[in-house]
């Protein structure tokens, strides 16, 4: 068996074949492109057609080499949630759709929560509040007056359903995404209708859920034309990211949780019910969906978002260019800081003046700002990774007493899961063994359902199957091996 997976990443986005010959696994990186949003009037946006290019881009250069008998089974696709394309009767894009750091979000959120209270909409959804979740993107499409479209279609389920010649059946929402959009009812996993109403939605326009592993139908397009994609088909993975990067973790036990650390981190466990208790409410966790039913009970965090925006300003100030590694290295050299500051404050997330904002939030702590200019990123960095470690600690002590769990080790999956320095210092703060898991872990977890909705041919795709085949894949790559 063959399949491609396609990753979308908010920084870049990789596609990547893996093949199975019934005794072992073989992954071949096929493409790696750039991404990011654009600025156009005033507004941040995704650029739908460069994105959706370069994952067919990747798809043609997976198939290089391939010849004769040697045909890809299935493609998937995951990526980040919340941001999605808004369609017209036809389904075709009405406009590229929005990123969401955009602004327009900033005050929807409350005003959602004045037609329909805070904690009404906690208890039916389990979701965490955060202003771009996609309930508040599409009432703020129309407060704002934008065309509604015909229907919407989150970004990786969008690409999906071109992939698939825009068939009408592929128009669907994946679970594990479609809980992200605060829209779906935690309990009966179903659109929730007082939440669609209430917020002046159109129902009608929210597609049809599916479940991870949906076969969608046969690929179709301008790739389908080459040989080696002759009886490929579409499968929805877990769409979201995160969803295929816990898919990707292969281990079938309950005492572990869970760190994607990326752009953002995302630290959890797996619960098998949704919990909306008070104190989940209290603590702002999310309820999101898993493989096999299962629930990703987690907390959004800011990530290597913060030193990813100090680089790009360093870089346009001039003076010293640093790289990740450097200032890892730098960092491992120095006293880990006394002052640590709040990663999670509403402006860490919007775009810009990194340093500048990171200083006044170090001020609020009662101690002296760190100069901003590139000379001084080591002193920056490592305040940033000893504030970033403090809230994984206290974030993981509140998730065991609200889930009721004792963890013995957290799996770090995701570009962060490389950072041996910043591991070190979540296991000092923690107590718990750090198991570094795989790199690229959300294409593994992608890949891993697919092959598991092949070999049972197209029905139910369980978390244990999902987890045995992640298990053989991590086998062939070689920075996946887990270690502590």
């Amino acid at each position: 068996m063959r399949c491609v997976a396609i990753d979308l990443g908010a920084g870049s986005c990789r596609v990547t074949l893996a093949e199975w010959d019934g005794q072992a696994a073989k992954v071949h990186p096929a493409h790696r492109y750039p991404n990011g949003p654009v600025e156009r009037d005033g507004h941040l946006y995704w650029d739908l057609e460069r994105l959706c290019r370069g994952a067919e881009e990747g798809l043609r250069l997976a198939a290089q080499g391939l010849t004769g008998m040697d045909c890809i089974d299935s493609v998937g696709v995951d990526g980040w949630a919340v941001d999605y394309v808004r369609l017209d009767a036809r389904g075709q894009p009405l406009a590229d759709p929005f990123c969401y750091r955009d602004p327009r979000t900033e005050n929807a959120m409350a005003e959602v929560w004045e037609r329909i209270g805070r904690e009404r909409i906690y208890k039916l959804t389990g979701i965490q509040f955060l202003r771009f979740n996609t309930l508040y993107q599409l009432y703020a499409d129309r407060r704002d007056g934008l065309p509604p479209g015909a229907r919407w279609l989150n970004l990786p389920e969008y690409l999906l359903h071109r992939l698939a010649g825009f068939a009408p059946d592929a128009a669907i929402s994946e679970y594990t995404n479609a809980t992200h959009t605060q829209l779906l009812e935690a309990k009966s996993r179903a659109w929730c209708e007082e939440i669609f109403g209430k917020a002046g939605l159109d129902r009608a326009a929210a597609p049809p859920l599916v479940f991870p592993g949906a076969q969608l139908g046969p690929l179709r397009g301008e790739v389908a034309l080459l040989g080696a994609y002759r009886t490929a088909r579409v499968i929805a993975p877990a769409c979201h990211d995160t969803g295929a990067a816990v898919a990707g973790i292969p281990d079938a036990g309950d005492d572990w949780a869970f760190l994607s650390s990326g752009t953002w981190s995302l630290l959890g466990a797996l619960l098998e019910a949704p919990c909306v208790s008070a104190s989940a409410l209290a603590g702002n966790f999310t309820n999101e969906g898993g493989v096999g039913g299962r629930i990703r009970f987690l907390k959004n965090i800011n990530g290597m978002w913060l030193l990813e925006e100090c680089l790009r300003e360093w870089q346009s100030a001039g003076g010293r260019s640093w790289n990740l590694s450097q200032l890892v290295a730098e960092c491992e050299r120095r006293a880990v800081p006394q002052a640590t500051f709040n990663v999670d404050a509403p402006e860490l997330i919007l775009p810009g003046h990194m340093p500048s904002k990171i200083n006044q939030e170090i001020q609020k702590t009662g101690h002296p700002p760190i100069p901003e200019d590139p000379g001084h990123a080591p002193e920056m960095a490592n305040a940033i990774f000893a504030s970033l470690s403090a809230r994984y600690a206290d974030v993981l002590r509140a998730l065991a007493e609200v889930a009721g769990r004792k963890f013995r080790r957290l799996y770090v999956v995701g570009g962060g899961s490389q950072n041996e320095y910043l591991n070190r210092l979540v296991a000092e703060r923690t107590g718990l063994e750090v198991v570094r898991g795989a790199v690229e872990s959300s294409t593994l977890g992608n890949l891993a359902i697919q092959f598991a909705s092949l070999e049972s041919g197209g029905g139910e795709v369980t978390s244990a199957r999902v987890a045995s085949w992640a298990a053989r894949l991590m086998q062939a790559v070689p920075d996946s091996t887990p270690s502590s």
